[in-house]
């Protein structure tokens, strides 16, 4: 069993695969595991991805069509067999040490469950637009998954960021039920908070990756629901830890949502050219 499992769901990511698979093989952790699951692709990623089958670290899997993201995330995560589990998407990209200093984190706190690090949002050529993004108002100790949880509802948005910003241990994800796209904006920020309901949480507070924001991302598309999703998350976190989030945080958090809503409608109305691949 190796130590990290990196899964990668892609599809339709014939512009990015090449570099996000690669972000992860040339990584200097000593002991992890790539599994990729294409989800029935029409373009040229599997043809791409069938590059890499000579290497011993990695594992191609294919997903049938239908279920959505949901699926694709279920089936590859499903297929991993390490002690950590990181979820990168097809477009994103590892910076170099990514794999071992979250590794040498979770191994370090056997209490947390779940650490994050900030990331660098990239266009779709692959330059950096926001720098640095990721764990606002987030104290940089190891503390309650409740507290982190109740920082994000307050916050209103994922102040841990994209999959490919955190670390899990792979049995408490289990645990909590896998990937939920119940709140479909927010598959990645609902896990965890299912995870973090089981343990502490700890930020590891250097860049470790890059969000690449691109024309094809599911979650550009569903601009016009952010907020909506985002205050039904905040009403679900009440709902399961009505000790520690407060309704003043929802209301907080949902004003603060809407806010983000706008922002993000802003950022890819002005970046709509650098957000298309060539």
């Amino acid at each position: 069993m190796p130590k990290l499992s990196v899964v990668i769901p892609a599809y339709q990511n014939e512009a990015f695969i090449a570099a996000a698979v690669e972000s992860v093989l040339d990584q200097d952790h000593p002991d992890f595991e790539l599994v990729v699951a294409d989800h029935s692709s029409t373009d040229a990623t599997r043809r791409i991805l069938e590059r890499y089958l000579g290497d011993p670290r990695f594992t191609l899997l294919d997903t049938p069509t239908g279920g959505g993201a949901e699926a694709n995330w279920r089936r590859v995560s499903a297929a991993a067999s390490g002690e950590l589990l990181k979820l990168l998407p097809g477009d994103d990209v590892l910076y170099p040490g990514a794999l071992r200093a979250h590794t040498e984190a979770l191994d370090e706190h056997p209490s947390v469950v779940l650490v994050s690090s900030p990331r660098d949002i990239l266009d779709a050529a692959g330059r950096v637009t926001i720098r640095n993004r990721g764990l606002q108002g987030v104290a940089r100790r190891v503390q309650p998954g409740v507290e982190a949880v109740r920082q994000t509802v307050r916050r209103g948005t994922n102040v841990f960021g994209e999959p490919g910003s955190v670390t899990m241990r792979r049995a408490v994800l289990e645990e909590a039920g896998g990937w939920d796209a119940r709140f479909p904006y927010l598959i990645d920020q609902k896990t965890y908070s299912a995870v973090l309901f089981r343990g502490d949480y700890l930020p590891v507070d250097k860049t470790f990756g890059g969000f690449r924001v691109n024309q094809g991302q599911w979650s550009v598309a569903l601009t016009n629901e952010q907020a909506a999703q985002a205050k039904a998350y905040h009403h679900w976190c009440r709902e399961s830890a009505p000790d520690r989030i407060s309704a003043s945080d929802v209301w907080i958090g949902d004003r603060r949502a809407e806010l983000m809503a706008l922002a993000r409608r802003a950022y890819y109305t002005v970046n709509g050219r650098r957000m298309r691949s060539a």
